[in-house]
């Protein structure tokens, strides 16, 4: 069989090229996310016995200072449960996320509640995630919005709800999560804004810093008493 030549053969070859071009791409992709997520859930099996050295949230703020030409110190301290105070994680439980030993990693409660809210209002319904949706987020992945960012983090959530357990989900989330410009974990905060280990924190204190986690980069816990003591009043009807 003779080859094709002229305008029809160069096109075929053409669309013949793109053709492997765009299979090479798709098979890279399928390639990277299958290596995430064998990397994330490794990761989890690690996380059940041992602390995160780093997160891709420290990682990626580390980046942006670096590309603004910032000055930027990490602050972050591992500590265990038993050198964190108590209040903290409950505080933390009852300012984002009340119904976290009820859930199974999504609240999808809360999500129809935050869809209804937004209906009466005529706007963009608002966040709902858990805590174990925003430890994944802290984890492996970044603060920016995206549908893909949004897909990884709910599919990682079941896994990391059946290797880590509620418990352990909690105090990694309490000791990674973003207290301030630089500042990652309740130990680093409680050493920066009262001068104390996690573990004395006081009731009023562990508020106050679980205030700050709905904008860490610009709410400082000495401002936040009139949220403080909503969170104390929530820990209470908690039965904490």
């Amino acid at each position: 069989m003779r080859r094709r030549r002229g305008p029809e053969g160069i096109e075929i070859r053409r669309t013949a090229g793109w053709v492997v071009i765009v299979r090479r791409i798709l098979l890279g992709l399928l390639l990277a996310v299958i290596g995430f997520y064998v990397i994330a859930l490794t990761t989890l099996v690690y996380l059940r016995f041992f602390p995160p050295p780093i997160t891709t949230v420290q990682i990626q703020r580390q980046i942006e200072a670096w590309v603004g030409g910032d000055d930027y110190r990490r602050q972050y301290h591992y500590r265990p449960a038993s050198g964190i105070s108590r209040h903290m994680p409950r505080a933390v439980v009852a300012a984002e996320d009340t119904r976290f030993y009820r859930h199974g990693g999504i609240d999808w409660e809360a999500i129809e509640q935050a869809r209804e809210d937004a209906r009466r209002r005529g706007t963009q319904p608002r966040g709902a995630s858990t805590i174990t949706q925003q430890l994944v987020k802290n984890l492996f992945l970044t603060t920016h919005r995206s549908a893909i960012r949004k897909g990884l983090e709910t599919t990682l959530v079941y896994p990391t709800e059946w290797i880590l357990g509620k418990d352990r989900i909690l105090i990694l989330y309490v000791n990674v999560v973003e207290l301030g410009d630089g500042i990652f974990g309740v130990e680093a905060a409680a050493r920066h804004h009262y001068g104390i280990s996690a573990a004395d924190l006081s009731r009023h204190q562990a508020a106050s810093l679980a205030a700050v986690l709905p904008a860490p980069r610009s709410r400082s816990p000495h401002r936040m008493g009139w949220y403080s003591s909503i969170i104390q009043q929530r820990m209470a009807q908690m039965g904490w």
